[in-house]
């Protein structure tokens, strides 16, 4: 591991988090979806198709959120609570990959009942009696999402839980934007009852790959152990806010050069 090049590691990885948490990072990741809009329900529910849907070129998953919104009549909340069975054979045809039309409509079906009882999506993360890890939050929404009679069973591979071993990427990645206070506006921090310091780094293959360049897992699957262990590896960096370095293992994953610094790390060992 990094124990022996701890400020270093420490130094190398907050300049590029600074360099990625940006407003220009915005403009062509799928955070951009939700920072369309003002009101805290529209905000929600943009986020989290952005975030389900958030697998792919990044530019395709803007086209078919935007494409959702347009469907939506630009107004996701005012559409989820008020639509009429004639505004839903709008969201017929939806696509995007394995996620089709069937999804969507359960998807806002989910949405309006829970709109319905609740101000906030932050509460269908909150078991009752408060909220106690994002694993248990993140297993208590999957089955707060299906608990109906009329849940597609082709709806389930598209939220993750980590009672399944799935390491949740998008799910981290949705409580990501509504958790983190970012001073640089990126990340929303509209939530309360989940402590930031808690959040677990959202991992795919690109994240991954810095990751293990930087000897920070160790794991051979990309499972929720090992979003646990690589989570783990960032509070030793800074324990109150470890996910900010999702945006510099992302940012080193597109094209920057971290080979050097990592033989660095190796050499060290």
């Amino acid at each position: 591991m990094h124990t022996l090049s701890g400020a270093e590691l420490k130094k190398y990885m907050d300049e590029k988090a600074a360099k990625f948490n940006r407003t220009s990072f915005i403009e062509k990741d799928p955070i951009s979806i939700p920072h369309q809009f003002k009101e805290k329900a529209d905000i929600e529910i943009s986020a989290f198709f952005a975030a389900v849907l958030a697998w792919g070129q990044r530019s395709t998953i803007i086209a078919k959120c935007n494409e959702i919104i347009y469907r939506m009549g630009g107004a996701p909340y005012n559409f989820v609570m008020n639509h009429s069975d004639e505004d839903l054979k709008k969201l017929q045809g939806f696509k995007h990959r394995t996620f089709n039309d069937t999804d969507l409509l359960y998807f806002v079906d989910f949405l309006h009942r829970h709109y319905s009882e609740h101000d906030s999506l932050e509460s269908a993360f909150i078991p009752e009696g408060g909220f106690v890890s994002v694993e248990n939050s993140l297993n208590h929404f999957h089955k707060y999402f299906f608990n109906h009679e009329n849940a597609p069973k082709r709806t389930r591979k598209h939220v993750a839980s980590p009672a399944k071993k799935s390491a949740c990427k998008r799910l981290n990645m949705f409580l990501r934007w509504m958790v983190r206070k970012d001073k640089n506006g990126v990340d929303f921090g509209i939530w309360e009852q989940i402590p930031m310091s808690e959040l677990i780094c959202p991992i795919d293959l690109h994240v991954e790959r810095a990751a293990r360049k930087l000897m920070l897992i160790t794991r051979k699957p990309v499972d929720w152990a090992t979003a646990v262990e690589l989570t783990e590896s960032l509070r030793e960096i800074d324990k109150n806010d470890p996910v900010k370095y999702d945006f510099a293992l992302f940012g080193l994953s597109i094209g920057e050069d971290i080979t050097a610094f990592s033989q660095t790390l190796e050499d060290s060992v």
